[in-house]
């Protein structure tokens, strides 16, 4: 049987045999407890004694999670649609800047975004997209020109002191004193938060044990690698145990043993009941933490759902070949084109071609009996699902990596 998710306290949950809306949900002393919503005749409380004894199953992504209830109490089980409730909301967010001689930028064009607690969620777009803007209006550093954001319900613009006491926020460069050492820095960060001397060194001592940078906890941070200056700087975001940390770019410029150790750490955090919003152009990032990854393209969100629900949403499979020689493309071109359901792709090299289609071994089958006839020599061919990279070609015009294959006309 699997553990109750005691670390979410509230959801929204749909009985759906007895047509009833719930509150929220919630595990005391050993009693699942549905807390009715609507007025229905017998809904004012749904009381599950034991739950231990009830059988535990999900499916389902970050944001909704479909559960079915069974007891050896009952003959038929109860199916529960749950959703948990948003933890960072923005709705409609406009910010405009008018540099000097130059024309209005959008840098937010109408950014609705909603976070639910105890995830990650990835902010994935472009240079300029707006995500780094869009961090700044959520961490109170900025004030938008129109539209609303809320932190655990608290307004952005007008309780900016109370949500900086329970956010962490870690830019894209490392904000520390570089003539003090990583334990001075944590340590410093503690008091400024007014956590009290001796607080504060606790504190700063489990922070150095959390990011393994004991050895390097006495030197001073100017000493430190890339990948050390990013860890103590992600340390002192923690420093008070905040319940939402934002990260921008965390691992821009890491090496991959750096980055892969920040995601552990990361989704340490997730687990232990942080939310997280990250910005990011790393792909790879977005499909390995993001629970739900909202694409940004100038200044609005223009897709928002988990890595699958995007791959599956630009649809079907893709076949992807590789030629031996780049004089046979425009003969591979054409076959790809006779079995794909949107234009061809090429590489720069013109040596590697793909295309979506609609039944994927069919068409593979086709293509490889096509090549064969024509004489086309291959290094590789192959089938796959769509990748994060086709779901940003194809909902903002652009790659987002930098190997990318470019579009050919049909």
């Amino acid at each position: 049987m699997a553990a109750l998710p005691t670390r979410h306290t509230k959801l929204t949950i749909d009985l759906v045999h007895h047509l009833t809306w719930f509150e929220s949900c919630a595990v005391e002393e050993d009693v699942f407890l549905f807390y009715a919503k609507s007025g229905h005749a017998d809904s004012s409380q749904l009381r599950i004694s034991n739950p231990r004894q009830w059988a535990w199953e999900t499916a389902g992504g970050s944001s909704a999670i479909t559960v079915v209830l069974t007891s050896p109490f009952c003959k038929v089980g109860y199916l529960v649609y749950v959703q948990r409730m948003a933890f960072i909301e923005a709705h409609n967010l406009v910010k405009h800047y008018v540099p000097r001689g130059a024309p209005l930028v959008r840098a937010l064009d109408g950014l609705s975004l909603s976070v639910p607690q105890a995830t990650v969620t990835a902010l994935l777009g472009p240079n300029g997209a707006g995500k780094t803007t869009a961090v700044k209006v959520l961490t109170t550093l900025i004030k938008p020109d129109s539209g609303t954001a809320t932190i655990n319900g608290m307004d952005v613009a007008r309780q900016g002191d109370q949500i900086r006491r329970v956010i962490g926020v870690s830019g894209q460069y490392a904000a520390v004193d570089e003539n003090l050492t990583g334990f001075e820095n944590l340590d410093m960060v503690g008091r400024l938060y007014h956590l009290g001397a001796k607080t504060s060194r606790i504190r700063a001592k489990e922070l150095i044990d959390l990011f393994e940078l004991t050895e390097a906890q006495n030197r001073p941070v100017k000493g430190f690698s890339g990948g050390m200056r990013r860890r103590i700087d992600l340390a002192a975001a923690l420093v008070i145990n905040p319940q939402v940390l934002f990260l921008d770019e965390p691992t821009t410029g890491l090496d991959p043993r750096s980055r892969l150790g920040l995601w552990d750490i990361i989704l340490r955090l997730v687990d232990q009941g942080t939310t997280v919003l990250l910005t990011t152009q790393y792909l790879e990032e977005a499909d390995r933490l993001a629970d739900d990854i909202a694409v940004i393209d100038q200044g609005k969100v223009i897709a928002q759902g988990t890595s699958d629900e995007l791959k599956s949403s630009i649809g079907g499979q893709r076949v992807e070949i590789s030629l031996v020689s780049d004089a046979d493309s425009d003969q591979a071109l054409a076959i790809l084109r006779s079995v794909g359901s949107a234009a061809p792709e090429i590489s720069s090299d013109r040596r590697t071609l793909s295309v979506t289609v609609d039944n994927g071994p069919s068409a593979l089958r086709s293509v490889m009996a096509r090549v064969e006839e024509q004489g086309i020599r291959l290094h590789d061919a192959g089938m796959q699902r769509p990748t994060l990279d086709d779901v940003f070609l194809r909902l903002t015009g652009h790659s987002a990596s930098p190997t990318a294959k470019v579009e050919t006309a049909s």
